[in-house]
């Protein structure tokens, strides 16, 4: 079943002729070049564009190796695109097949760039780029195109998205995607095993092994055991120098803070990880260490732990922070100064709100609650809500299938399911 991800085409059409170069970033096996080559091809024509107006290239087909040379490329682009007064649209997938080692090493953009801004200033080609393996990850094609290039991320499966292929009720959908994520091949996989074992070979011999050779990373062994800190501790508070102490204590190893600083970054510029940092919503700045690291793909962290480790209330986490940029906004960590007595002194406390969600003049501060049951736990979660005044939409998002409503401090209760699959939420 083909699975519609009508997000990205909206993302590609608000982009297209925009004279700048669409670059298609995003972890590998997300679906880059499926939104490409399929969806939004398949866009095109029901637009009107000509089959033959639309140029197709994927660089790693071994049919097309001598494309890879950039004189060839340019030459058979060229060929293509004749008619000046015509609109032509030129699909690279794979372009890092394009790029020499010796430039990749260099300071200077690749020649291929000045290839496709010729083609930008002739103003009738409309250019869309993919590409990541171990020599040129996608953050960097993205970097290579800096001031010509605009970047569509791809995340895996959203939820509403994994819904379009699972044969199955909601609850039993979301038993699959919390457990094995949204990688958009995993629901053709028939069998738990067949998934398991998919999620820890692409982590083993394809991301790790494209992060080792990117960066030549001699400590392979700290580099894994970095990985499994940071998996079981999603959505923690945690730093560098914490990071540091875990190894000494669990791993005796005496790594340093700057090589798991330059560690967790080639995480995050492979997009495995992202980084939550702290905001304090009244003082309107951002407060620093320590920040909050969570996985692009839920499946792929519990695959790290061997799915051991699997708490719910994490994971239910982590998918809200991935649904919250999917939804196209920027997501930090809140936190709410107050202040109290104690013994008739005042001090000062402070409350988390699990996600303070900005998208233009759009916020929402978000609070992640398994479960609030009893008087106790609505309490709880509610302490860092009840008091701001900065006017945005206060939503606690729980686990348990409720009826969306507000509370009597106009806190807005939604059920997850309903926060994945709807939008009422952000009107």
């Amino acid at each position: 079943m083909k699975i519609k991800r009508p997000k990205y085409i909206e993302d590609l059409k608000n982009r297209m002729g925009n004279g700048m170069i669409k670059v298609v970033t995003g972890v590998r096996r997300s679906g880059k070049s499926y939104l490409l080559f399929e969806l939004f091809y398949a866009y095109l024509l029901e637009s009107g564009v000509e089959r033959g107006d639309i140029i197709s290239i994927a660089l790693d087909d071994d049919r097309l190796t001598r494309l890879r040379d950039v004189d060839e490329l340019a030459a058979y682009i060229r060929e293509r695109t004749p008619d000046e007064s015509k609109k032509y649209y030129l699909f690279l997938d794979e372009i890092q097949y394009a790029i020499s080692d010796e430039e990749i090493k260099s300071t200077k953009p690749p020649r291929i760039y000045d290839v496709l801004n010729g083609l930008l200033h002739r103003h009738n080609v409309d250019v869309y780029v993919t590409g990541s393996n171990s020599r040129f990850l996608s953050t960097d094609v993205m970097t290579e195109f800096r001031g010509r290039g605009d970047e569509v991320h791809v995340l895996p499966l959203s939820f509403s998205e994994f819904m379009q292929a699972y044969e199955g009720d909601i609850y039993h959908a979301w038993a699959e995607y919390s457990t094995y994520g949204g990688l958009p091949l995993l629901p053709s996989l028939k069998t738990d095993e067949q998934k398991i074992l998919y999620l820890k070979k692409l982590f083993e011999e394809t991301y790790l092994k494209d992060i080792q050779a990117r960066y030549r990373i001699k400590k392979k062994v700290e580099l894994d055991d970095l990985i499994n800190i940071l998996a079981s501790a999603t959505g923690s508070l945690t730093n560098p120098h914490k990071i540091c102490q875990t190894f000494r204590s669990v791993y005796n190893s005496e790594i340093s803070e700057y090589t798991v600083s330059n560690y967790i970054g080639f995480l995050r510029d492979a997009f495995i990880l992202n980084e939550a940092n702290r905001y304090d919503v009244k003082g309107r700045r951002y407060i620093g260490s320590p920040s909050k690291y969570y996985f692009e793909d839920v499946g792929l962290r519990n695959a790290r732990l061997n799915f051991r480790q699997m708490e719910e209330n994490h994971v239910m986490e982590n998918v809200i922070y991935n649904e919250l940029r999917y939804r196209g906004f920027c997501v930090d960590v809140g936190v709410v100064e107050r202040q109290v007595k104690i013994e008739g002194k005042p001090k000062r406390s402070y409350y988390e709100i699990d996600f303070v969600a900005n998208k233009g003049s759009q916020r929402f501060n978000i609070q992640s609650a398994f479960e609030i049951s009893t008087a106790e736990k609505r309490e709880q979660e509610k302490k860092s809500l009840v008091n701001l005044t900065d006017g945005f939409k206060r939503i606690i998002v729980v686990k348990d299938v409720v009826k969306q409503h507000y509370d009597d401090n106009g806190i807005l209760v939604v059920g997850l399911l309903d926060f994945l699959i709807q939008t009422e939420w952000s009107d």
